[in-house]
């Protein structure tokens, strides 16, 4: 009896377990790991619970690490544009930062904050 065959029309090999041939389905790999910050853990996170089909789709195809990457470098970049663009608007100055520190930061916490809650609502949780 064989061991091993391959589907002619799907091309899918099957080895013989016991009585049954099973598939020989392995996960694709990845070229490369990269790096995964915090927007993109956020992410992974919020994909894991609320689009479960969608975050299989992207681990079993091998594609969710760099999926991960892309998303991590664009609610990076929003984010630092948005903190250098608001805190341009509301005139918060390096001359400020020298000046009065225990001011610019509580007026950068805050801007930060509202920062985040944009990046979060546009990128992480769209």
């Amino acid at each position: 009896m064989k061991q091993h065959y391959i589907d002619e029309k799907t091309g899918i090999s099957y080895t013989l377990r016991g009585d049954y041939y099973l598939p020989d389905l392995t996960l694709p790999t990845e070229e490369e790991t990269k790096y995964i910050g915090i927007w993109g853990q956020r992410h992974l996170r919020y994909i894991r619970q609320h689009r479960k089909v969608f975050y299989t789709n992207l681990l079993t195809s091998g594609r969710l690490n760099g999926y991960l990457a892309d998303i991590d470098r664009q609610a990076e970049a929003l984010f630092f544009r948005l903190v250098k663009q608001m805190a341009e608007s509301e005139g918060i100055t390096e001359k400020l930062k020298a000046e009065h520190p225990m001011e610019w930061i509580g007026k950068m916490n805050v801007l930060r904050e509202a920062d985040a809650k944009i990046v979060n609502a546009e990128v992480i949780f769209a």
